[in-house]
């Protein structure tokens, strides 16, 4: 079982005192360097995959691949339910006939 104890400083800094793991210890000069260099590699790395995330986005795009979730109705269903709600069907009877939700079909007329 692992103990860690946080002490605040007088400074109203606050230093961390693991008692299982000395090189994470706040309170020396080396436990400081090795929390900065662990917060530095993970920046680091946070940014690499921001950048590759981007990236595949970008590629993907140019191939024409659709980005997010596939769509509930096909361009037909919609050209229907358009008709439909133009002909007086509500929202919640189309919504039950295509086994949607009210607001997807609410976003056909917008």
């Amino acid at each position: 079982m692992k103990v860690m104890h946080i002490n605040p400083n007088s400074l109203c800094r606050t230093q961390f005192c693991s008692l299982a793991e000395p090189w994470a210890d706040t309170c020396k000069s080396t436990g400081r360097l090795m929390i900065t260099l662990l917060g530095g590699l993970a920046d680091v790395e946070r940014d690499l995959v921001r950048t590759r995330t981007a990236e595949g986005r970008s590629r993907a795009q140019k191939r024409g691949q659709h980005m997010g979730r596939p769509p509930k109705l096909t361009p037909a269903q919609k050209a229907e339910a358009r008709r439909r709600q133009a002909q007086g069907a509500t929202l919640a009877e189309l919504a039950r006939s295509y086994d949607v939700g009210k607001s997807t079909i609410s976003r056909l007329t917008a």
